[in-house]
């Protein structure tokens, strides 16, 4: 409970730093709006070419666009210690400081940065949202709403526990991997659309080794009534935690990589 608090805390004091220059913040949150805006008028030039994509309908296809959006920009927003500060903490030496507090690591690097500039992504996530339901005529439940919140929380935990990845090669390697970009961003241009239009290694590896599409797309097409995989519907309830688990196996590789932790020496 005393981290939750702790993190909150510090989320808190850095949008307020970051609210100290309104102008530059301003212009970075459009700058974001203007680029997330044209992945989403890609997907409407292709609804509009094709109407739609195998058995996926445009509303369809909306929906699995917003909820991989808003999923993936709440991570880069609450997650950036994560997905874009730990790189530079290893090169310049400041990981170091880390290790002489009583928090473990990864608190305290997600506890260092933040980034409310992607408000405006999540927000067209949820205008992509909003005009999936209403083109795919989606009748919500309680059950439906559990599942999706259930699905964008293991969704944040899914890329959290990649971003993760990507830094524990940052402490062997000082720089960043881009390698593991093909999980994280990649990942999230190609798991846009249903994972079933893509050729067969695409769907296994967004399937078994960057679970996307049993934590994210799997539900989605079940809120959709048209499911991804064959199964009892109750089993849609069961695939979003694959992404806790990934979350779960890297966080133990990451208490272990830390022993070959050497500093940077800056």
């Amino acid at each position: 409970m005393d981290t939750i608090k702790l993190y909150l805390h510090s989320m808190r004091m850095l949008i307020r730093s970051q609210l100290e220059y309104p102008a530059s913040f301003i212009l970075q949150t459009i700058a974001q709006l203007v680029m997330e805006g044209g992945e989403m008028l890609a997907v409407i030039l292709l609804v509009d070419r094709f109407e739609r994509m195998n058995r996926w309908e445009a509303g369809d296809l909306f929906f699995f666009f917003g909820i991989m959006s808003v999923t993936f920009y709440l991570t880069e927003c609450f997650g950036r210690g994560i997905t874009g500060n730990f790189p530079y903490l290893i090169r310049t030496g400041q990981l170091d400081t880390f290790l002489a507090r009583p928090r473990g690591i990864l608190t305290q690097v997600l506890c260092s940065a933040v980034d409310p500039r992607r408000i405006t992504c999540i927000a067209v996530g949820i205008a992509a949202l909003v005009m999936g339901c209403h083109l795919s005529h989606v009748t919500w439940t309680v059950l439906k709403a559990a599942l999706f919140a259930e699905a964008v929380v293991c969704g944040f935990f899914l890329l959290l526990g990649l971003f993760t990845v990507e830094g524990i090669f940052c402490i062997y390697s000082v720089k960043s991997v881009e390698l593991v970009n093909a999980l994280t961003y990649g990942g999230r241009s190609a798991c846009q659309y249903p994972v079933d239009a893509f050729p067969r290694p695409l769907r296994v590896l967004f399937t078994v080794l960057a679970p996307f599409a049993l934590t994210l797309q799997q539900p989605a097409s079940v809120i959709l009534d048209k499911p991804l995989f064959d199964g009892p519907v109750w089993t849609a309830f069961l695939s979003p935690l694959s992404g806790i688990v990934v979350f779960a196996l890297v966080w133990l590789w990451f208490q272990r990589t830390m022993r070959y932790y050497r500093s940077t020496g800056s």
